[in-house]
């Protein structure tokens, strides 16, 4: 506020100082015109002071407006006030010539006081509502920006807390899937079961430390990545193969926290869970040709037309549907989803982001 009023005082005083010197040679170039000679001096000062005279009563009409602004409801009020405003300036002017004469002199020899504040109708009345337009417009600009900033203060609390809402609902819906994996294992395979638990264990300590980061570095998510597939392919032995392709380069990229993990339990429960041979899951990390950071998740099961969680029809389920959503909430526009099927069988989910590097500024 302090630096707006600054802002708004310098404004003033530079724009009639420039006034003044404008009517200092509108006044001398007509005196010319009629074969006059004028000193320059006395013309100066006369106007500079006529225009220094608006500066602390245009301040004073914009807190006037800023008091009693002409608005919806109120309207008929508001104007009374206005007029009130332009009347009491009128009159200061007025006053100025009386008090002031004698330094700056404007007047010869004072004339009667109605005849100065006579001169000063004529002379300050459309001035006064030009100042009040003015004042008005920068006064509605404000409150424009206030509302603005608002606005995007409102829009940004509500994407953090949506994307918190769906970070969390990652969380339980995890694990739950894990604990019915261990439940599944822990009776035919102790072993199994006990090396679960510790990967289940660094699961929950990276997705606690996540919940509290909007971003992690990538390496932190693969390993994490890696334990949950330890938790599945103690469950699913040699029926789970993975293939990993990652660009080392890309390790230090941020992403957001079980960005990839819902992808690949997706893939693991509809392309290698049911099925009785071997299947294959393939995780990739690249950089695009548009500079974006790129993951894709391929697997060879049956192909998307038979998820019923791809994102594409009506049953949208946490995974794919939590992932999607929580990509519009961070990148907006810069992203890309897809969710389709491999020329060669099986299903691709392929997924892109800005690529900002952990430390970087954005």
């Amino acid at each position: 506020m302090a630096a707006r009023l600054l802002l708004l005082c310098a404004l003033v005083l530079v724009w009639w100082t420039l006034n003044g010197l404008v009517w200092t040679g509108q006044v001398m170039g007509m005196a010319e015109s009629t074969g006059q000679t004028l000193p320059l001096g006395p013309v100066l000062r006369m106007e500079l002071a006529s225009a220094w005279l608006w500066a602390p009563l245009t301040l004073g009409l914009f807190w006037w407006v800023r008091r009693w602004p002409i608005e919806p409801g109120r309207i008929l009020r508001a104007l009374a006030l206005q007029w009130l405003a332009v009347a009491l300036v009128i009159v200061l002017r007025a006053l100025a010539v009386l008090a002031f004469n004698d330094a700056i002199g404007w007047y010869p020899e004072l004339p009667p006081f109605t005849d100065i504040l006579g001169k000063s109708v004529l002379n300050n009345l459309l001035m006064s509502w030009l100042i009040i337009g003015v004042a008005h417009a920068w006064f509605y600009a404000g409150r424009a920006r206030r509302r603005e900033r608002e606005a995007a203060g409102l829009e940004s609390q509500l994407a953090q807390a949506r994307l918190q809402a769906l970070t969390a609902q990652i969380h339980p819906h995890f694990l739950f899937n894990a604990l019915n994996s261990i439940a599944e294992t822990v009776h035919r395979d102790p072993e199994a079961a006990d090396r679960m638990l510790v990967d289940l264990g660094a699961m929950l300590r990276y997705s606690l430390d996540g919940s509290r980061r909007k971003q992690v570095p990538l390496r932190e998510e693969l390993v994490a990545l890696d334990h949950y597939l330890g938790i599945e392919k103690a469950r699913l032995g040699e029926r789970l193969q993975v293939e990993w392709t990652i660009d080392s380069d890309l390790l230090d990229a941020d992403v957001p926290p079980l960005l990839l993990q819902p992808l690949v339990e997706n893939a693991v429960r509809h392309a290698i869970a049911a099925r009785t041979t071997p299947g294959t899951i393939e995780i990739r990390v690249a950089r695009g040709d548009d500079g974006q950071l790129v993951m894709e998740v391929l697997d060879d099961g049956a192909g998307a037309s038979s998820r019923h969680d791809v994102g594409t029809g009506t049953r949208t389920g946490i995974g794919l549907g939590n992932t999607r959503a929580r990509l519009q909430c961070l990148y907006g526009g810069e992203h890309g989803f897809e969710v389709g099927p491999r020329d060669n069988g099986g299903t691709r989910v392929w997924l892109s982001m800005p690529c900002r590097m952990s430390g970087a500024v954005a």
